[in-house]
């Protein structure tokens, strides 16, 4: 992992694009800028293993990253590939429990990185912020439930007939 320089026009266009920071005003998205810092991975790099703390959320800004979980006796099972403009770790927002997955540099990645803790100050100082934040993180949980669901249908409906 090597850490990058962030500009914070940069940032905040970035941040801009992420559907988990839309609908907060500019000085919302300038002190989550404050927050954010830059970090690189090379292809094949953990940004963090399954059962380890959760304590920040990522945001892509170049290259793609993995998710997946290791399977015994089977292997790696992708989960997601996520590329720029996708975000992944909200759960470190809401729930102290470790990582539920494995993310895994899927090739060379720029990536913002905002930690939790400071990510809860900012949310306590600003209310409005946290509101708007921890509703979009919401609406990303319940939409990611709804796609697992479908899969488990899909793979139930499927060893009907395997």
């Amino acid at each position: 992992m090597e850490l990058q320089e962030c500009n914070e026009q940069t940032v905040s266009e970035e941040l801009r694009k992420v559907g988990l920071f839309r609908n907060l005003g500019d000085v919302q998205v300038a002190k989550l800028c404050r927050i954010a810092r830059g970090e690189k991975y090379a292809k094949g790099e953990f940004l963090f293993r399954h059962g380890d703390p959760s304590d920040r959320i990522y945001v892509v800004l170049e290259g793609k990253v993995r998710i997946g979980r290791t399977i015994e006796g089977l292997g790696e099972e992708a989960l997601a590939i996520l590329g720029p403009g996708s975000y992944f770790g909200e759960l470190s927002i809401v729930d102290d429990g470790p990582r539920s997955a494995d993310a895994i540099a899927h090739e060379t990645c720029s990536l913002l990185v905002i930690d939790r803790a400071a990510l809860e100050d900012v949310m306590l100082l600003d209310k409005a912020l946290g509101y708007e934040l921890l509703w979009n993180i919401a609406r990303t949980l319940a939409a990611r439930l709804r796609e697992t669901n479908d899969k488990i249908i899909l793979l139930s409906g499927c060893s009907r007939f395997g």
